[in-house]
């Protein structure tokens, strides 16, 4: 402890605030307080985060809880590292979580924040997120059983037994969570390729003095000419030898870059550098075949075969039949929520569809949580193989079957249990808006793997202010009891 300095279990946090940092920091101020829990959770980031790190040279970083509060602050707020930092540097709550004293006047950078958020890894913040939901089982159980107790329910000999409340209802349901990509067009795809090929070849090539590029700023400027006359695809079926010349263009140039790469090698370029042209190179290539088989040949460009960024390369094109939404741009994510409105698990389905994943991401829930029983399903997750493998794993499995429905299956969903299942499913669809209220409606971050890091984050940063809440709840009751007593 330093001098000014607050322990965490002592900050004074206004559990009568209803905004959400407050509840934020009251779920990890009990994750703090949890001995067991915070052992768990510290030995796991020490094993993820301190693999490769020599304590005996170097400047001192942050520390390893303060790395887990800025990412969840950062994804449980939806907000982004400049914000981040403001609140790290003066919010005095915030800073009293992370362990400042009151005299500390030291500032955080933002390339600092950046890069300790990015070492936490979807592995990791999967086994935290066990963690958090555990505790929050337990705080509600506790609540279970003083309800039983009041009741006459709980005798002597029984007081320890956990209450058949505990048993966990599950409901399962997958969204699309959106990746930062514009709407993709054969042409538009092929112009972000040229034109990240020739901003990064052309002063590099200038610089060491390989011909061909000194004026490539005009030729940059030429192809977003030739580009914008065909930019739509109205103009581009009207005008094809607008076409024609925008892909003429883009052909010479493709292979003036190809025949540079070898003269930057020899003059010293960095390799990133020569990668990045050629895996631009390839993305031309395609979007160009492309682009004169669909619009010069009058093709069909199958599914499997089209990319949707050059950035995202991970992006899908979902269209799920939603009224007003008929194309989503990202990566379905499916979950699995109990009825405490805890994450229990979570799964990115980067190939897969709904009916793919039914068995699978039910059997990962068990093995994290074995008193889940039952669990919901959408018309999607329905096969009869998915069917039969779900009614040995759970007591009931409410997944509705597709289409026209058999006398067996007509009574086996008028069943009583199966409709109360049914009923309660809908539960999901306001849960799935609470997260893209944290960081699930679009992500910003880079590549697969930050999308996958920026999921797990979110999920965890969801499943902590729960946490909070029920604590805030439980807290505002006790201060109503005084009032009253009083």
């Amino acid at each position: 402890m330093k001098l000014g300095q607050t322990p965490i279990e002592k900050i004074d946090i206004d559990v009568n605030s209803r905004d959400d940092i407050p509840a934020t920091l009251l779920g990890l101020q009990k994750l703090y307080q949890d001995k067991s829990a915070f052992d768990e959770i510290t030995g796991l980031l020490q094993t993820h985060m301190l693999q490769d790190s020599n304590h005996d040279v170097g400047r001192p970083g942050l520390e390893l809880w303060s790395v887990l509060v800025l990412g969840i602050l950062k994804q449980s707020l939806n907000c982004d590292f400049d914000r981040l930092k403001e609140l790290a540097d003066r919010h005095e709550s915030v800073r009293a979580m992370l362990g400042h004293s009151e005299f500390d006047k030291s500032r955080y950078s933002l390339q600092r924040l950046i890069d300790n958020v990015n070492l936490l890894t979807p592995e990791l913040l999967d086994k935290i997120n066990r963690i958090v939901v555990e505790c929050g089982h337990q705080l509600v159980g506790k609540k279970k059983r003083r309800k039983c107790r009041k009741k006459g329910k709980n005798s002597r000999n029984d007081k320890n037994e956990e209450p058949s409340e505990m048993t966990l209802r599950g409901r399962c349901d997958s969204f699309v969570v959106e990746t930062d990509v514009h709407f993709p067009t054969d042409t538009s795809l092929l112009w972000d390729a040229m034109r990240c090929l020739l901003s990064e070849i052309g002063p590099e090539a200038a610089s060491r003095n390989v011909k061909g590029w000194r004026q490539w700023k005009k030729l940059l400027n030429h192809v977003k000419k030739l580009f914008n006359r065909i930019r739509s695809s109205r103009l581009a079926a009207k005008h094809p030898k607008r076409v024609k010349k925008y892909l003429a263009c883009c052909h010479r140039l493709v292979a003036r870059a190809e025949e540079s790469l070898e003269g930057m090698k020899e003059a010293g370029t960095d390799a990133r550098i020569i990668q990045d042209c050629l895996d631009y190179i390839v993305h031309a290539k395609r979007q160009m075949d492309q682009v004169d088989r669909r619009l010069l040949k009058g093709e069909t460009i199958p599914h499997e075969e089209k990319v949707f960024s050059i950035f995202e390369t991970h992006t899908r094109w979902v269209s799920k039949g939603k009224a007003g939404c008929p194309v989503e741009l990202g990566v379905p994510v499916c979950l699995v929520q109990d009825q405490h409105q805890f994450v229990l698990h979570h799964l990115v389905m980067w190939n897969e569809q709904d009916v793919d994943v039914a068995v699978d991401i039910v059997k990962t829930a068990q093995e994290k949580f074995p008193n889940l029983r039952t669990c919901s399903f959408d018309r999607g997750f329905h096969n009869p193989k998915n069917r039969e493998q779900l009614d040995e794993l759970l007591d009931h499995a409410a997944l509705p079957k597709k289409g026209r429905k058999s006398k067996s299956d007509t009574a086996r969903e008028e069943d009583p249990e199966f409709k109360a299942m049914r009923q309660q499913h809908p539960a999901v669809e306001s849960a799935i808006n609470h997260f893209e209220h944290h960081g699930l409606d679009r992500v910003y971050a880079h590549g697969a793997d930050g999308f996958d890091r920026s999921v797990s984050l979110s999920i965890l940063g969801a499943n902590i202010p729960r946490l909070g809440q029920l604590l805030r709840a439980n807290t505002i009751k006790a201060q109503k009891r005084k009032r009253l007593a009083a």
